[in-house]
């Protein structure tokens, strides 16, 4: 896995780490459009997938996917935190 949930000498932390580590610390304001985007972006997609294969199976497939090993979820959801974590802190500066 390209992003481990380790500590590092280069990061000092995993991208997850770093995601807390900047939301308990940034402007709270900023953490909550942010967390409000991504959450809109959710319901959008889901939204999306609900009309292309019904809300059913959506959550059939969520649940499938979701207890699967897969490398390829992990790195999505490390460079999520890494892609929030950036906006985070280019809209606090």
């Amino acid at each position: 896995m390209i992003f481990e949930d380790e500590e590092d000498i280069f990061t000092g932390g995993s991208p997850k780490a770093k995601f807390f580590d900047i939301v308990y610390n940034a402007n709270r304001n900023l953490v909550e459009d942010e967390l409000d985007s991504l959450i809109t972006r959710v319901c959008i997609l889901e939204s999306m997938l609900e009309e292309k294969i019904g809300e059913d199976a959506v959550e059939e497939e969520v649940q499938k996917r979701s207890y699967l090993p897969s490398g390829e979820l992990d790195n999505c959801r490390m460079s999520k935190y890494i892609e929030l974590t950036a906006n985070i802190l280019t809209k606090n500066e």
